[in-house]
């Protein structure tokens, strides 16, 4: 067989099995491989297409839009064709594209908008009237979908201002807020219903409902992107269209921006890439555009997608492996989590082995089998999470997981409190596995702040004897790591040093580092202020630590439980003796400065970290807060800031940056207020 042979063999499988992945993403919105893995092949088409320009024929997927009809909605006919993107995922593939599209064009001005993970939708207004309604399709035809389109509630069905144009079709991206998407999956779970696999699929399926009242009961929204035929609507480019878009009453990002270099395009990439997760709804990319229109029309396009525009792609976060096993782990409070096993894959910008699936009614929930192919997701640093199963890869050697019944460290028997979802094992004292993490825990930023102690430091001293546990810390010497490979004097000195240092952190650190259940820098903060000292709170009646605001009786009771139990009393006596801050030297008993104060903090500060930042404001009786809303006191603003400043801006909230911090933190909130202004830069993006 000749290499044309093989060619033309690889590309007629690779043709079909990209043809069945687009039935099963966009009719049936039941994707079976990650979008990574589409491009991939998509991308391998398109290169055997250039060595072998006789494959290129007009169906191919490579010349075509390969979102399918599906026959459940009236087919309808766009007024101008939807073009796909071509994509990039590099800076070299990036400067190659840009190299074609300004070889004879000069381009003064390129457009920069986030590439929203949803459902292309076409609108078409006459006289500022919604006509119609449909989806993408083949980017000819399209399926109506305008009694469902009618109720999402960013989408008017009647133009707003003195310049409605004659004629205006539009297109957009529709998508579920993640925040939703996350609400909706666990409703259908508690319904016994298939959940759905990411955001982009459960806005495919909302949108998609025969029943209009399902769809309006699932908050979607929709962006617009781009403008087709038009009568009586004047606009030089893309970005003047938004602005006249905007006044019309049309959803616009507020996102975009226009940029005069290659340069701008690639701080923009680079400052979304960072930002992300910071935007409500998925995003997988940046389209780039040549801003004029006139520049955009000598560009002209291919058979398939425009020469004036592309996605730059972001690494992927969700992608498909061979789910291999399911164990599990024991933490630091004797929860016993499961865990995948995955056979090695690349996502998020690391390699993945492992993902968790939580609990055991987690496992039951999603219906993952071991030997399954499973999705998984990796978004940010957040720790990898298996989505779901792929059911239609499954073979019939899938064998179901079931939940030891002994604890594979101690071999505790293992317990499951009533109510509760986690498994338990209850040898709180000698589990190995309790042991390391609590050590870990002990000394980690979130509590005792132990330079040096980290993960594997504590496992070596365990194994050799020289911790037993969480209370010989404070006794470790020089002579503990004789004989110990690996620990040379500087080693040595340094953990030293995070020991002393140790010592002297404030007490709510220190209840925070013993690894009582629920109880966080919060409830710590909140005890300390009010007993004053570990024995008071050690000998208070749990209806006593219940009283004390920010506690309540669920943590009450597992404080009085910890101390109730004579091996973690003796614990807490070596603690003491070797020199611990057992006594709170902060603010008096009663609420703090920073009582009722919530605050955001975003982007970096000088001389503060984000953790010490959080610490000062919490120990004055604060709360930090993930999200701003209108409840919020106070954004804290540094070097570039996420969207969470511009959300500040949008609802009013006051802003400091760190000058404005101190003084939050030395003269309370009043005085704060006085300096709070917006800063004169705003953000990229």
């Amino acid at each position: 067989m000749t290499k044309a042979d093989d060619a033309r063999q690889r590309h007629a499988v690779l043709a079909q099995e990209i043809e069945d992945l687009a039935y099963r993403y966009y009719v049936l919105a039941q994707p079976s491989v990650s979008d990574a893995e589409y491009d991939a092949k998509m991308r391998e088409l398109s290169e055997l297409e250039g060595t072998w320009p006789e494959l290129r024929t007009p169906d191919s997927p490579t010349q075509r839009v390969m979102e399918s009809l599906s026959t459940d909605f009236r087919a309808v006919k766009h007024l101008e064709r939807l073009m796909s993107l071509d994509n990039v995922f590099s800076d070299e593939e990036f400067d190659a594209w840009s190299a074609r599209a300004t070889r004879e064009v000069p381009v003064p001005a390129w457009l920069c908008e986030l590439k929203i993970d949803g459902l292309a939708v076409d609108l078409v207004y006459e006289n500022g009237r919604l006509v119609r309604a449909a989806t993408r399709g083949d980017g000819v035809t399209g399926e109506d979908v305008m009694l469902n389109v009618r109720t999402i509630d960013s989408v008017p069905n009647r133009l707003a201002g003195s310049a409605v144009p004659e004629l205006l079709e539009v297109r957009g991206e529709v998508f579920l807020p993640t925040d939703a998407f996350a609400k909706l999956n666990e409703r259908l779970g508690d319904e016994g219903r298939t959940p759905f696999a990411n955001p982009r699929n459960a806005a495919a399926g909302s949108l998609r409902q025969k029943d209009p009242r399902v769809t309006a009961g699932r908050p979607l929204a929709m962006t617009v992107h781009g403008i087709g035929a038009r009568r009586r609507f004047d606009a030089g480019s893309q970005s003047a269209a938004y602005d006249a878009l905007r006044d019309l009453g049309l959803p616009v990002s507020s996102r975009y921006k226009v940029v005069d270099s290659l340069d701008g395009v690639r701080e923009y990439v680079a400052y979304w890439g960072e930002h992300r997760h910071d935007v409500e709804h998925d995003i997988d990319g940046v389209v780039v555009k040549v801003d004029e229109f006139a520049l955009q029309g000598r560009l002209g396009s291919t058979s398939k997608a425009p020469r004036w525009a592309v996605a730059w792609k972001y690494p992927p976060e969700e992608v498909t492996t061979k789910l291999e096993d399911i164990v599990v782990n024991v933490g630091r409070t004797g929860r016993v989590t499961p865990f995948g096993r995955l056979q090695p894959v690349h996502v998020g910008g690391v390699t993945v082995t492992a993902a968790t699936l939580h609990n055991e009614d987690e496992v039951k929930r999603k219906g993952v089998l071991i030997g399954d192919t499973v999705v998984v997701r990796r978004a940010g640093d957040v720790i990898p999470e298996i989505v779901g199963p792929v059911e239609a890869t499954r073979t019939g050697d899938e064998k179901p997981f079931v939940m030891p019944k002994k604890c594979p460290e101690c071999g505790t028997r293992l317990v499951r409190p009533e109510g509760e979802a986690d498994t338990r094992c209850p040898n709180t004292v000698s589990c190995p596995a309790q042991l390391r993490e609590s050590v870990f825990h002990f000394a980690g930023r979130g509590a005792l702040d132990i330079d040096g102690l980290g993960y594997e430091t504590a496992t070596v001293l365990l194994e050799a004897g020289r911790l037993h546990d969480i209370g010989d810390v404070f006794h470790l010497r020089a002579e503990s790591f004789a004989d110990l490979r690996g620990f040379g004097p500087k080693k040595i000195e340094q953990i030293l040093t995070g020991v002393e240092a140790g010592r002297h952190r404030p007490l709510w650190r220190l209840l925070v580092g013993l690894s009582i259940r629920h109880v966080g820098p919060t409830a710590a903060q909140a005890l300390a202020r009010e007993f004053r000292s570990l024995d008071a709170i050690a000998s208070a009646p749990a209806d006593a630590l219940a009283a004390v605001e920010g506690v309540g009786p669920t943590i009450a009771a597992a404080v009085a439980d910890w101390f109730a139990d004579e091996r973690h009393r003796e614990i807490v006596s070596r603690i003491k003796a070797g020199g611990a801050q057992v006594e709170d030297s902060g603010p008096a008993a009663g609420p703090g400065p920073l009582a009722g104060v919530t605050v955001v903090i975003t982007g970096t500060l000088p001389t503060y970290s984000r953790d010490a930042a959080s610490a000062a404001v919490q120990e004055r009786g604060g709360k930090v807060s993930g999200s701003v809303s209108k409840k919020t006191s106070f954004v804290i603003v540094g070097d570039s800031p996420g969207t969470k400043y511009d959300k500040a801006v949008q609802l009013g909230v006051p802003i400091l940056d760190e000058t404005g911090l101190i003084t939050l933190l030395e003269q309370g909130a009043d005085a704060a207020l006085k300096v709070a202004e917006a800063p004169a830069d705003t953000p990229l993006g």
